[in-house]
């Protein structure tokens, strides 16, 4: 039985919907990524399915209850959300950015037990990040402030975790370092991921399940193989796509690609985009 779905869900704000009526399974304990074209919806998506925003019409369903009916305190102890541009931690050390993933836990005067220091430390070692408890996150770079957050995300034991664009402003090194860090704790710790990520080739080699999103409606979803192929990036990036195979995984992955004739000024832009993302990534 799938644990995480939505039935019907419509987002919008006020007369602008982004995402129609959209129903999709998250299969449980795999690592599931959202691609698409800016403004496609993926984000107002995961903000929807985590409770971030509110939808207009439909439900997500978690472990058979809906999300928007559950205790935050309690929801929180099932997901864990790192969005795009997570809040400034200026001033902060890392323990104690860390530490704030540990408030559903947490009673009274919200001081740590000793429970949630073992967690704490847990999470830094996992990320790797426990040489840098002490130190102030304004110091870190940007794979390592990564790091911590997602530390922060594991804190919260949570068996679902949903980052959106988390390679966002890496450099290359740091972009394989964070997303081989979630494929272990995906492999080791059982964590069901859920990413958005503009990049096709970082999407097809670390997920299981893709999702293919288009003006707010699924064009595709499946494994690598029924997504990365060349009629759904025509159909969801306006783009000829040439697709052979990673040779270090064997999935498929888009060489190179050429714009389709005839294509409006929006696709232009989105394929534009597109290009940034892949070259980023080559």
């Amino acid at each position: 039985m799938t644990r995480l779905y939505t039935e019907d869900l419509r987002i919008g704000y006020g007369e602008n919907v982004i995402v129609k009526n959209l129903s999709i399974n998250i299969p449980d304990g795999k690592i599931t990524t959202i691609i698409g074209p800016n403004g496609c919806g993926k984000s107002t998506l995961l903000k929807a399915i985590t409770r971030v925003i509110s939808s207009q019409s439909g439900n997500v369903i978690l472990d058979s209850e809906s999300i928007f009916t559950k205790d935050t305190k309690a929801l929180a102890k099932q997901i864990a959300t790192l969005p795009q541009t997570p809040e400034s931690a200026s001033g902060l050390t890392v323990a104690e950015l860390v530490s704030y993933g540990r408030f559903p836990y947490q009673k009274g005067f919200g001081r740590l037990s000793k429970r949630d220091i073992e967690v704490i430390d847990w999470a830094l070692s996992v990320t790797g990040t426990m040489e840098y408890k002490y130190r102030s996150v304004d110091a870190l770079s940007g794979g390592q402030r990564q790091r911590v957050w997602i530390a922060m995300a594991l804190a919260q034991e949570t068996e679902i975790i949903f980052l959106d664009e988390p390679t966002t402003y890496l450099d290359m090194a740091h972009q394989l370092e964070v997303l081989e860090l979630l494929q272990r704790l995906n492999h080791e710790e059982g964590r069901t991921i859920v990413m958005v990520l503009h990049d096709l080739n970082q999407a097809a080699r670390f997920a299981d399940h893709i999702i293919a999103l288009k003006d707010g409606g699924i064009i595709q979803s499946g494994t690598c193989e029924d997504v990365i192929k060349n009629d759904v990036l025509k159909q969801v990036f306006g783009i000829d796509a040439v697709i052979g195979r990673d040779p270090n995984t064997n999935k498929p992955m888009c060489i190179t690609y050429n714009l389709l004739k005839g294509e409006n000024h929006h696709e232009k832009t989105t394929a534009h985009s597109l290009s940034y993302a892949l070259s980023a990534s080559s």
